[in-house]
């Protein structure tokens, strides 16, 4: 019997909508029982990318229960607030947004003073806290000796040399590869700070040092000059690939063209909102496109011209939001804290639904739940809509429906995460 090919997942940046992979994760695990798979891990190579990262450190940590990886993500994005990632009290608004503030507006007056210089408009201390307490990141070192998983992948960008890097750990050795202005680096170990450094958006969150060929180097999102995010699963050995994206790939007039177009100048937070779209969101689709050409360039040359050829036919299924995930931002806006709304008031953003302007900003940075079950409920049932191509991608038979988006949602509401103070693995979720 022919070997199985290894299956990748990517996951791409995006902050808050991040939660939208887990929806596909959780609806991926449900056709996957009903079809009796065997197996721990449909997903031996997993590259991860921002907030997306953070998903897959998890999902490669417990890759010897994928159910209960994608049940415990569940519940953390199910559950999240705005708190547990970044400081929103008002004295934390003050120390870091509102002095950055003043800074981009009145720097040439206190520029000597150098403890006025925050790094960012918010502060992602509370987020590192979650991570530390939440991953066991030295579970993976098991994870990939005992064979549940090949690979996993972290990606960054360098502010110090102006490097896309991608920080990888592997059951086997695979030579570190390096294209122009973006290269490969194993490691021993990853840890929260390479998912701190990952998902660092910029301008919001602050850069992370990380060591870098014997030197130290600032870090942040790697979704910043990432001009081939599916490259890593491939190099690291995947052959099939199943890939979540954060946004619309095919978005005529840009994300949230459903909604009426902004009048007159645009605001900081417009732009801010244009730019980060521009990061986490062009470049997956121009790499989706750059490989469907490659496979069907290679599927005109003779037998004897691909085996001299060292490009490979890849298959792809890739995942995205049927609808523009900042219009659902603006539905949700008045969920952030007060003092964040204010923040981003002084930015431009305003207004809830369809009167909501600079909701592009506030769909990175909205982790409420009213916001995250919303985007989770969507990639369910985006992914359900898409039963025969899951079922032919991992070759299960095909199953009729067996739940709904809302009856998963709300069993998954129904367990409790327990956190022991110093917990020996990471947690588990019980009935």
């Amino acid at each position: 019997m022919d070997a199985q090919p290894t299956t990748g997942l990517i996951l791409t940046g995006g902050g808050a909508r991040a939660a939208y992979q887990v929806g596909v994760l959780a609806a991926i695990a449900q056709l996957r029982r009903d079809a009796c798979a065997t197996g721990d891990n449909p997903f031996k190579v997993i590259s991860g990318t921002s907030a997306g990262a953070i998903n897959a450190a998890t999902l490669a940590c417990q890759a010897d229960d994928f159910c209960s990886a994608v049940d415990g993500l569940m519940y953390i994005w199910q559950n999240i607030h705005v708190d547990q990632v970044y400081t929103a009290d008002a004295f934390g608004v003050i120390r870091t947004g509102a002095r950055w503030l003043t800074m981009m507006s009145l720097g040439w007056a206190v520029a000597r003073w150098r403890r006025t210089r925050p790094r960012s408009l918010l502060d992602n201390a509370p987020l590192r806290g979650l991570l530390s307490r939440w991953l066991q990141m030295d579970r993976l070192d098991e994870m990939l000796a005992q064979g549940h998983l090949e690979a996993l992948a972290v990606t960054g960008s360098s502010y110090t040399s102006g490097h896309h890097v991608t920080f990888y750990q592997s059951r086997q050795h695979h030579e570190p590869w390096v294209r122009t202005q973006r290269l490969a680096v194993q490691t021993e170990r990853l840890s929260v700070e390479h998912l701190m450094a990952s998902s660092a958006i910029p301008f919001i969150f602050p850069s992370e040092p990380l060591p870098l060929r014997g030197a130290v180097e600032w870090f942040g999102d790697g979704s910043m000059r990432q001009t081939a995010p599916i490259s890593p699963a491939v190099h690291l050995g995947a052959e099939k690939v199943l890939i979540i994206g954060a946004g619309r790939m095919h978005e005529t007039g840009g994300e949230g063209a459903d909604s009426p177009m902004p009048q007159g100048h645009p605001s900081m937070a417009q732009i801010a909102g244009h730019a980060l779209s521009n990061i986490f969101l062009d470049a997956l689709a121009v790499d989706i496109e750059r490989m469907q050409r490659i496979n069907h360039t290679l599927s005109l040359l003779s037998g004897e011209a691909r085996r001299n050829t060292p490009l490979r036919p890849i298959e792809a299924l890739v995942i995205a939001p049927s609808r523009p995930l900042d219009s659902l931002a603006a539905e949700r806006q008045g969920a952030l804290p007060a003092p964040i709304r204010a923040l981003l008031r002084s930015v431009g953003v305003s207004g809830e639904g369809a009167t909501a302007s600079g909701s592009a900003l506030v769909s990175y940075l909205l982790f409420e739940p009213e916001y995250t079950s919303e985007l989770i409920t969507l990639g369910m049932a985006d992914t359900l809509a898409r039963r025969s191509d899951i079922q032919r991608f991992f070759g299960w038979p095909a199953q009729a429906p067996q739940v709904d988006p809302a009856t998963m949602r709300k069993r998954a509401g129904g367990f409790a995460l327990q956190v022991p103070p110093n917990p020996p693995g990471p947690p588990r979720l019980v009935a």
